[in-house]
């Protein structure tokens, strides 16, 4: 019995059977002999038997649940095994994918700067397909007459024969003429959309290249949008749309005893002006587009549309937007509606003009004038080349003495005009000014003035043939260095054999040359334009003082600024446009410079 129930309690546990010993030699003994010599032995023999045949069973039972436990526990190991490896390798090859995911999609710069080298090319669709299923959008939105791909309008919204930059190559596919700011925001919203570019063109007068259409694309035309939308008499602001022009503009406020004072070339309009940050003849007095601009609606790159102020005549709150737009050029926003400031038109005007011996003699005088504190309205310096091509040209109604020459513009009170006149005429006295004369009416100070506007134009007017281009360009000193760089830069293009002109706005140490030159002329007029450049920014001046930047100017801006401005400036550009999709290529270079690329052409 004792040896029964050691085997009850040992039979759940997973080692075989133990048989007590005295049991054990008993089964030995009995080993191979058959069942009859069995069957001969005692009752307590056959126990002893049949309970070794049954501990014999119940060893075997143990031993085949022991295999298969066995066999069992390899596969589930081997099962366990192969789902883990499963796991590991997926979870393997989703970290994989996630990397890959990671590198491709673009990562939030940390820098405050974006270097040229760390950029990559833009990239855009101006596919035949992409460009043609937009010009179907464009078409529904503003009428099949707002939208034009005739040749001659293509070329005349590439470039202009005033311009500094004369690759006609740069055109765009399509011109769009929309009608307002909702407009211009749904085209945007196209471009966006298909990653076409945008180019903005308004009075096509700019001069160094700043409506080429480099990546092609669509140019807009905001010829439609040119209504002054509301003036504010009392408050002295006008709200105006961008192909209002500076001229019609002072024609109707004068209605009113005001005036807008930038007054940049003729044919300009206020939506280039505020692209270029331009000035003018009156910038000595009234400062230059910036100070004159209250509040911009801009449309973004993606089509947003913004306010950048309200329109009291100073605020303090938050980033100075307008001022981020203006000089811009239409790289950071499409400019749709622009608030100014206006100025009442003083009681009395007039104009004098005065002739020197020389260049020297001339900006000594304005220098000399500055200095006494004379209010003056505008000091203009015509050098004697100018002065021969408006005689040549016969763009005015009366011939001049061809020697360097100073035009003034005087304003105030009648009695005050009379003193101012008075003050500059013992200055250019003492400077020996070889005349100075005044005009007595209003025609005669029309007059007078009329040679300074025709400046450019008189020069166009003298080209020997169809190949001769014309480059005008201008740049800005602090004030008391404008006698050597001018004297400088008259020495250079005679030097050089080219018909070259000086004009300047020296009131704020701003002046231009225009240069004639032929095809083969072009490097030597080049040398002139750079050597010109880099003697400005020696002197601690700018590569421009009102033209702007633009495609001509750009690889200067380093030499002027520093990389680092200059790197600063292209992460304007790309936090406000990061396709490149307005006015690619312009003030900032956002791809690297081609091998034989020009900066000219």
């Amino acid at each position: 019995m004792s040896a029964r129930l050691v085997l009850r309690v040992a039979r759940p546990t997973t080692a075989a059977p133990r048989i007590p010993a005295p049991l054990l030699r008993r089964l030995q003994s009995t080993d191979g002999k058959d069942a009859a010599s069995m069957s001969k032995k005692s009752f307590r023999g056959q126990l002893y038997d049949s309970t070794a045949r049954r501990v014999q069973a119940e060893r075997a039972k143990v031993e085949q649940r022991l295999h298969v436990g066995n066999e069992t526990g390899a596969r589930q190991t081997g099962a366990s095994s192969a789902t883990l490896g499963g796991v590991v390798g997926t979870v393997f090859i989703a970290l994989g994918f996630y990397y890959l995911g990671s590198q491709s999609a673009p990562h939030a710069p940390i820098t405050s700067t974006t270097p040229l080298s760390t950029l990559s090319p833009p990239s855009h669709n101006t596919s035949k397909a992409n460009l043609e299923a937009a010009w179907t959008d464009f078409v529904t939105l503003l009428g099949k007459e707002h939208v034009t791909t005739t040749p001659e309008e293509l070329t005349r919204h590439s470039s202009s024969d005033w311009s500094s930059f004369h690759n006609t190559s740069y055109q765009p596919f399509l011109v769009l003429y929309p009608s307002s700011t909702a407009e211009v925001s749904a085209i945007a919203k196209i471009c966006h959309e298909r990653r076409i570019p945008m180019t903005a063109f308004s009075g096509g007068t700019s001069l160094e290249g700043h409506f080429a259409a480099t990546r092609g694309g669509v140019c807009i035309d905001f010829s439609r949008m040119d209504k002054v939308l509301a003036l504010h008499k009392e408050d002295l602001d006008v709200v105006v749309q961008p192909a209002v022009g500076w001229e019609q503009l002072n024609e109707d406020l004068a209605k009113d005893g005001l005036f807008f004072p930038p007054d940049p070339g003729p044919g300009a309009m206020i939506g280039g002006m505020v692209g270029t940050g331009c000035s003018g003849t009156n910038a000595a007095r009234y400062g230059t587009m910036r100070e004159w601009v209250l509040s911009l609606t801009v449309v973004l790159a993606d089509g947003t549309i913004i306010k950048t102020r309200q329109r009291p005549r100073k605020s303090s709150a938050g980033y100075d937007l307008t001022r981020l737009f203006i000089g811009s050029e239409g790289t950071l926003g499409l400019v749709t509606e622009a608030t100014l400031k206006l100025a009442v038109k003083a009681q009395s005007e007039n104009v004098a003009v005065s002739s020197f011996p020389s260049l020297k003699h001339a900006a000594e005088t304005v220098a000399q004038v500055i200095a006494s504190g004379v209010p003056l309205a505008a000091i203009e310096l015509l050098d004697d080349v100018q002065m021969h091509c408006i005689n040549e040209s016969g763009t005015t109604s009366r011939a001049w003495k061809v020697a360097p020459t100073l035009f003034f513009k005087f304003s105030g009170t009648p009695a005050g005009v009379k003193e101012q006149i008075s003050q500059v005429r013992a200055v250019a006295t003492k400077n020996q000014s070889s005349s100075f004369e005044f005009a007595s009416s209003d025609d005669e100070r029309q007059e007078l003035w009329s040679a300074r506007k025709e400046a450019l134009w008189s020069v166009m007017a003298l080209k020997r043939n169809d190949g001769d281009k014309v480059w005008t360009t201008d740049v800005a000193v602090p004030i008391s260095a404008l006698p050597v760089i001018i004297e400088e830069t008259k020495a250079d293009i005679t030097a050089s054999g080219l018909l070259g002109a000086i004009v300047g706005h020296v009131g704020d140490g701003n002046f231009h040359t225009i240069i004639m030159f032929g095809k083969e002329e072009q490097r030597v007029a080049e040398g002139v334009v750079e050597r010109m450049v880099k003697r400005a920014v020696e002197m601690e001046g700018t590569v421009t003082g009102e033209h702007g930047v633009g495609l001509v100017k750009r690889d200067y801006l380093p030499l002027e600024l520093g990389v680092e401005t200059v790197d600063a400036m292209r992460r304007i550009k790309t936090a406000l446009d990061p396709l490149c999709l307005l006015n690619c290529d312009k003030v900032v270079r956002v791809e690297k410079r081609r091998e034989g690329e020009g900066g000219h052409s």
